[in-house]
């Protein structure tokens, strides 16, 4: 990951949550339907949350499963210690300080989230790490993906920025946090709603299908075949 996102954020960390809300046009239905997804018949599913920042996600997640054991990652240590404080009285959260586009994962995971990071990634970089999430999950696990994404068109990006910047102004932010968040965006490297479907398929995941979608802001779900590895097909 670029190290000019990482400075970035590590600049906004004590104020992120506060202005993610106002950043977010459609926050409520946004992260509902990214919630809504995250299902697991385990009443302790091990979930990792990559990009985690200071736990947002998480933590809903953990209002869903209190006993969900997580481990969040985010290449800023300034992020994760939003995390470290939202949780400091859960002990079973790990954490890991790192860059998850090119990191080995030594453990399997009933559940991947992620939530406005990816988008950072390189389109080679989307499909290199999509191919890495599919082989962290355990049989029949799920990865649910809360992120931007391009237009098919350049009149749809041109728009979708109209009117992002048009909530902004009108969202009561101050205005050194809308020019920071504007800067911020110039990083963003946004691929197209169908290359991603292709290449959460390509990487191997099945039932694969975009399940929220305002403007640039959608909801990925993908799930790994439940069938164990060499293990005979079933056929009635």
């Amino acid at each position: 990951m670029d190290s000019s996102v990482k400075k970035l954020f590590d600049a906004i960390a004590s104020g992120y949550d506060e202005q993610r809300k106002k950043l977010i046009p459609c926050f409520d239905d946004f992260y509902g339907m990214a919630l809504s997804l995250v299902e697991s018949a385990a009443a302790s599913p091990k979930i990792l949350d990559l990009g985690a920042g200071t736990g947002l996600f998480s933590g809903m997640v953990l209002q869903k499963y209190p006993n969900a054991e997580l481990t969040l990652m985010d290449v800023s240590d300034k992020m994760l210690e939003g995390a470290r404080q939202r949780f400091q009285h859960n002990d079973s959260i790990r954490y890991i300080v790192g860059d998850y586009s090119n990191y080995t994962f030594t453990e399997s995971f009933d559940i991947v989230i992620s939530s406005l990071s990816i988008h950072h990634l390189t389109h080679m970089a989307k499909q290199h790490l999509f191919v890495t999430i599919h082989q962290a999950l355990l049989p029949g696990g799920i990865f649910v993906n809360a992120d931007q994404v391009a237009g098919n068109h350049p009149a749809s990006d041109e728009y979708y920025r109209r009117r992002w910047l048009e909530h902004i102004n009108d969202s009561g932010l101050s205005r050194e946090a809308i020019e920071a968040s504007v800067e911020r965006r110039k990083l963003d490297i946004n691929a197209q709603l169908n290359d991603q479907i292709i290449w959460l398929e390509e990487a191997g995941f099945l039932d694969v299908d975009c399940m929220y979608k305002y403007l640039d802001f959608a909801v990925f779900f993908s799930r790994k075949d439940s069938r164990v590895p060499g293990s005979t097909p079933h056929v009635e």
